[in-house]
């Protein structure tokens, strides 16, 4: 079982499906040619560019929908959280411009002042 994402004509994920994954035919080519649409296959072990189960990472991450796909990097990665963050273009993840807290509590992002705040 192999998973594909279809693009739209931005490079932006419309649609995940399952399909088939046997040797000797390209199911990208397939399934793009099937919908008229640009198909990419995406690995459901992947992620942050690892692969879960200690394998080789394809495409940086699995895609979903509203994903990007970009083709220089051969990587899906997903939309921007917020105006501050920036794409590592090593784990293809968005990564805020202070790390996390590592404290145990909680914690959610205000853009405002670009900082965690503690959820009470």
């Amino acid at each position: 079982m192999a998973h594909y994402a279809f693009l739209d004509e931005n490079n932006i994920v419309t649609e995940v499906i399952t399909g088939k994954d046997d040797e000797g035919t390209n199911w990208e080519a397939h399934y793009g040619e099937f919908r008229n649409q640009v198909c990419k296959q995406t690995s459901y072990n992947t992620f942050g560019n690892q692969h879960k189960l200690g394998g080789t990472p394809f495409r940086g991450n699995y895609a979903g929908i509203g994903y990007t796909y970009d083709a220089t990097n051969d990587v899906f990665y997903a939309p921007q959280p917020y105006a501050s963050w920036t794409l590592n273009q090593t784990t293809w993840l968005w990564e805020a411009p202070t790390p996390h807290p590592q404290d145990g509590k909680a914690y959610d992002w205000d853009e405002a002042t670009t900082s965690w705040k503690e959820i009470a």
